[in-house]
């Protein structure tokens, strides 16, 4: 069997698909994308087709290595996002020839059912209460929601209460036991973080997240001396390599990668499994479309240390197409009791619509991340 061609299509809302094609007829389909950089991921992935065209598909540890390394040039976010569309349709293919789903590849499931969280409040955190009622009423038992709106290096008191009487509002109304995570989103910097987060102690949260930018390594080990709530963070980090430092240093009780940022199903794997030398939780990255929720939760079938599942049914982004708009049987992803089960089915276990994905291809998107500034006139963190 050989490899004959790879094809990429940019769908509403804002996601990157890519469909390989072999000899054999066997497809496999992968979700290669940097949220308001598809077209640039697209051009990545033809690039990277020269080498595998004519290429057995099964080889995919060395196609993994040569892809990574074979360029000179290596890592960060388009390069990384790339390779794990690539990575991701290279296992379904492996895993349709094999009649086996792909965590029946890698060891076999550890669990049948994984815990998945719903987002609420959109990008300015708003009706939270309101949204954590309606995703409760549908079965789910945990929600993220973000913390804040821009912040400076040092801004008004009356900011952080906003966020704290959100939180509490949240807590009083769900319960002690419904899952709250707060989401940081790198908007704030060291000086208003640190508060911030000793704050939030008292409404016990499942954790925070990207309390400041994975980059500021010495801020995070000031932060997490001031905060019991776990801290969660690495959808910005994309191999191994960018985890050592977190991990050895035990900067994040719970990491991010992202299986369609960070290198795909072979490097999350990898990840993951330093992660657990740590005693650390993971909590895989996936605001995005189905392909890459598949492949997220095939990792999380053998992931001994995946605690809760992020997904996009309903996120605010999701305006033009959800979640389950371009697989043939929504029923997939099923989700009951804050659950949803593993796809047992061969490869990533989901059949992609192909007619929805040449649909959404002819519409297209150009999605971009907003850009937000202080009152002062300087960009504010989105």
């Amino acid at each position: 069997m050989r490899i004959t061609k790879l094809t990429t299509f940019v769908v509403p809302p804002r996601w990157l698909f890519l469909k390989v094609e072999t000899d054999a007829g066997v497809t496999g389909w992968g979700e290669p994308v940097v949220e308001g950089r598809a077209e640039t991921v697209a051009a990545c992935v033809a690039e990277l087709s020269d080498y595998l065209i004519g290429k057995d598909p099964s080889a995919i540890e060395d196609h993994w290595t040569v892809l990574y390394r074979g360029g000179f040039y290596r890592g960060g976010a388009i390069h990384m996002s790339a390779l794990a569309g690539i990575d991701q349709a290279l296992w379904d293919i492996k895993g349709k020839v094999l009649n086996q789903p792909v965590h029946a590849l890698l060891g076999g499931p550890v669990r049948q059912k994984m815990r998945v969280y719903s987002w609420i409040g959109g990008d300015r955190p708003q009706d939270i209460v309101k949204g954590a009622k309606e995703v409760a009423a549908k079965g789910f038992t945990a929600i993220k929601m973000l913390a804040t709106e821009e912040l400076s290096f040092l801004e008004s008191h009356a900011k952080l209460d906003q966020v704290i009487a959100r939180v509490a509002a949240l807590r009083e109304a769900m319960g002690p036991d419904f899952g709250i995570a707060v989401d940081f989103h790198g908007r704030l910097h060291r000086p208003m973080a640190k508060q911030l987060a000793k704050e939030l102690d008292p409404y016990r949260l499942m954790f925070i997240e990207e309390p400041v930018l994975s980059e500021h390594v010495e801020a995070l080990r000031e932060i997490a001396n001031h905060t019991a709530t776990p801290i969660a963070l690495g959808e910005r980090l994309f191999s191994r390599w960018d985890f050592k430092t977190i991990l050895s240093d035990g900067l994040a009780d719970i990491i991010q990668p992202d299986p369609s940022h960070a290198g795909g199903i072979t490097e999350t794997r990898k990840i993951a499994a330093m992660a657990e030398s740590y005693d650390v939780g993971l909590a895989l990255h996936c605001p995005l479309g189905p392909i890459a929720l598949a492949a997220c939760l095939q990792l999380d079938a053998v992931c001994y240390n995946a605690v809760i599942q992020e997904q996009s049914l309903g996120i605010h982004y999701n305006t033009s197409s959800d979640l389950l708009d371009y697989i043939a049987d929504p029923s997939v992803f099923a989700y009951a009791d804050g659950y949803v089960a593993i796809p047992g089915g061969p490869g990533l276990g989901i059949t992609v619509n192909e007619e929805a994905v040449m649909r959404g291809a002819s519409v297209g998107h150009r999605w971009r991340p907003p850009v937000w500034r202080h009152q002062d006139g300087s960009f504010a963190e989105w």
